[in-house]
């Protein structure tokens, strides 16, 4: 076990240098994580070898794994069921318009620019159409957006680019089977119902010392991420949906919130953000320049042509258009998935794998540095003094009925 805690410190020690810099560079710390991640891959897998960091260990996929499932689940649960019944049109064609151009537009340079093979073109489409919803989600945490309309909106964008990358991967090149129908029906039937016992759950065994609210959720997402995985999908996608349903009951808990936003961003998403980075390979992106740069810019452009006029068709002026661009820009989660399961099943080689995770990673940094240092809404950003209020609101009825409990 000495070798695990060794490891275990390594990594925290790396989210703290991460937390550090996020801080003193006033950037989001998801994105000062991918970067250290990429230079600790570098520099300890330059002295003691590739394997040094551990990114293949079982126990650092299962925290990285947990951390973008409970991520996932929390952007979902952020979405205020009464805001998307007001913007949902909106969201709805920053969605569409948001995966189809970066979809045909990178399929197609890579087949004609790169001279990629069909499949893997296709492959190149599916990664770079997705929008990363852990980025953008924990942009808007640190920014307070998250809170308002306007990230509400842009959250449920994201959620509708990303279940179009995910129908794609599964219609093209994961078959239909028997399997995904089980999977399918059971995912409808457990959508459905928990909402209701969901809400009965949390009245009966709510604010107790044991945190069975957090077990029972966290019970749930694991339970239909393993039955996702059985049927050949992702653990993500009904990590998502469950959010979305759990809106109104879990989404207004907010101290219920706050305990797996600590949770989740103390413990499990450096994990997850830090694994990403590392696994951005610095040598092939020096060999490739040219090819990692050009599927970059194919991303950032086909995203800028498909969502912006669809901002300024719904009227959103700057720097919120843009801002809302470049944050639809982003990818990470789904990207590094799809391009995992195209160089698993021989659909990409490990050089097309670098330059589209690269590509995929680098597309998670640049456009969030460009968002938050020139288009930043700062007229939207809640009031910290406001927050602050609410926050204590929320504490003392805890500790309270906490006391009590005990």
């Amino acid at each position: 076990m000495t070798a695990v805690w060794t490891l275990v410190t390594l990594w925290l020690g790396l989210a703290l240098i991460a937390s550090l810099l996020s801080a003193w560079l006033r950037v989001s710390t998801a994105l000062t994580e991918i970067v250290v991640g990429t230079l600790a891959q570098l520099i300890i897998g330059t002295a003691f070898g590739a394997t040094a960091l551990g990114i293949d260990e079982p126990w650092v996929k299962f925290l990285a794994g947990v951390g973008a499932i409970v991520l996932t689940f929390l952007a979902g649960a952020e979405l205020d069921p009464e805001v998307f019944k007001k913007k949902w049109k909106e969201a709805t064609a920053l969605g569409l318009f948001g995966f189809f151009f970066p979809f045909f537009g990178c399929a197609a340079a890579a087949y004609f620019v790169l001279g990629w093979q069909v499949m893997p073109s296709w492959l190149a489409g599916v990664a770079l159409s997705t929008t990363s919803v852990a980025v953008v989600y924990a942009v808007m945490i640190e920014s307070g957006l998250n809170r308002t309309e306007y990230g509400k909106t842009v959250l449920a964008a994201c959620f509708i680019n990303d279940l179009g990358t995910v129908l794609a991967l599964g219609f093209i090149f994961a078959p239909f089977t028997f399997r995904t129908l089980i999977f399918a029906v059971i995912a409808i039937v457990v959508f459905a119902a928990l909402p209701w016992l969901t809400t009965r759950f949390l009245r009966m065994f709510g604010n107790r010392p044991s945190e069975m609210e957090i077990k029972y959720l966290l019970f749930c997402l694991m339970g239909l991420g393993a039955l996702a995985g059985w049927a050949d999908s992702e653990a993500v996608l009904p990590a998502y949906i469950i959010g979305m349903m759990l809106a109104g009951t879990v989404g207004r808990d907010h101290a219920l919130v706050r305990r797996l936003r600590a949770l989740t961003f103390g413990l499990l998403t450096p994990f997850y953000f830090i694994r990403a980075g590392a696994f951005v390979s610095i040598p092939t992106l020096i060999a490739a320049p040219f090819a990692f740069i050009f599927v970059l810019l194919a991303k950032m452009v086909s995203k800028f042509v498909g969502v912006y006029p669809v901002t300024r068709i719904y009227k959103t002026p700057n720097p919120e258009a843009m801002y809302t661009t470049l944050l639809m820009s982003t990818g990470l989660t789904f990207g590094t998935i799809s391009s995992l399961f195209g160089l698993s099943h021989g659909i990409i080689d490990r050089a097309q794998y670098s330059i589209l995770v690269a590509g995929v990673i680098a597309s998670a940094v640049i456009p969030t540095l460009i968002a938050n240092a020139f288009y930043l809404p700062r007229h939207l950003l809640p009031d910290k003094s406001e927050d602050e209020k609410k926050d204590a609101a929320v504490t003392r009825p805890l500790r309270e009925v906490m006391t009590k409990v005990d």
